[in-house]
């Protein structure tokens, strides 16, 4: 399978061509081409069935109470429609609403995006979004008035359940997931002018190496979103876990604020503001019918509830801004 012949990313490529990137653009539908072929799970062509299957039309999308809604709820049997989007198990990120179902994703992104959109101007920007998973915030921000939006995530299962709700949505969408990861920002290439890193920060080995990467794809003067986990404590400190953290292998450093608006400060971001800082509750983040596994009520002590299973603190997220200063 060719990833042409599967997604429609050519308005990416021309995007970054338009702007005299020709050779990143090709770089990135090279690496686009190789995650295909890896299929590292070997479910790409059952996730392609299942999307071939679900019912095509009538094309539609909008927001309602935070879903993402799209298709009518009148347009395929019930049983038979939650069975195909069940074939997309585990959803993580919503809450979505197909051809009448809801979809109760593991987490309420809608509250995440609750947290960031009075800070963001998306209106006729050009977004990056990094570890956009399957590309709910994307939705938010066309809504919102966005010209592009481009996601990355390396997981094919994310990048197949943003297709599954692309079959619905209108034509020419301009939400595109990409199967890759940031390792792809390597280079300068001021194209975008808002950049999202949601979720991603803890889990890089280098986090200024993270943050420069962001700085160097971001208009000057353009705006970065940084949502992570934090220590919530005063001064410049940063949490290293031993091991897991909140039974999450891959978690390398948690800052205090402070720390984190020092790490910005010295890669190159100027105008640093803290938008939220919000412990996560089980109200947020917890097991659905449509994500079955562990999730954080199973990643918390549960005779000391402030503690994670490992004794660490809680996690608690902060969104902050910044601007690229140079």
């Amino acid at each position: 399978m060719q990833a042409d012949d599967l997604f429609c990313f050519q308005p990416v490529y021309e995007h970054l061509a338009a702007a005299g990137h020709q050779d990143w653009a090709d770089e990135i539908r090279g690496a686009i081409e190789s995650a295909i072929a890896l299929d590292q799970h070997g479910n790409l062509s059952q996730w392609m069935e299942a999307r071939r299957q679900l019912p095509s039309g009538p094309k539609s999308l909008h927001v309602d109470d935070g879903r993402i809604v799209v298709g009518s709820a009148v347009m395929a049997d019930t049983d038979v429609l939650r069975e195909q989007l069940m074939g997309f198990h585990p959803w993580r990120k919503g809450p979505f609403r197909v051809g009448g179902i809801d979809i109760d994703t593991e987490w309420r992104s809608d509250w995440k995006w609750n947290r960031i959109a009075d800070h963001v101007e998306f209106r006729d920007r050009v977004i990056l979004d990094v570890g956009c998973g399957n590309g709910y915030f994307g939705w938010r921000m066309l809504e919102s008035g966005a010209r592009m939006v481009v996601g990355l995530d390396p997981f094919l299962l994310y990048v197949m359940q943003h297709e599954a709700i692309r079959k619905l949505a209108p034509a020419g969408a301009a939400n595109y997931v990409l199967p890759v990861g940031d390792q792809l920002l390597n280079r300068e290439a001021r194209v975008f002018d808002v950049v999202l890193s949601m979720g991603v920060l803890y889990h890089r080995t280098s986090p200024v190496d993270h943050l420069q990467s962001l700085l160097k794809v971001l208009q000057r003067g353009g705006q970065l979103v940084i949502e992570t986990l934090i220590i919530d404590e005063p001064g410049q400190q940063v949490l290293m876990p031993e091991g897991r953290y909140a039974k999450m292998r891959n978690v390398w450093f948690i800052p205090t604020l402070e720390m984190l608006t020092l790490w910005l400060q010295r890669t190159g971001f100027s105008r640093i503001e803290v938008c939220d800082v919000t412990p996560t509750t089980t109200d947020e983040q917890r097991s659905t019918d449509w994500m079955t596994f562990e999730s954080l009520p199973n990643f918390l002590d549960p005779d000391q509830s402030s503690r994670t299973i490992e004794g660490y603190p809680r996690p608690v997220r902060a969104v902050l801004t910044a601007r690229a200063a140079r």
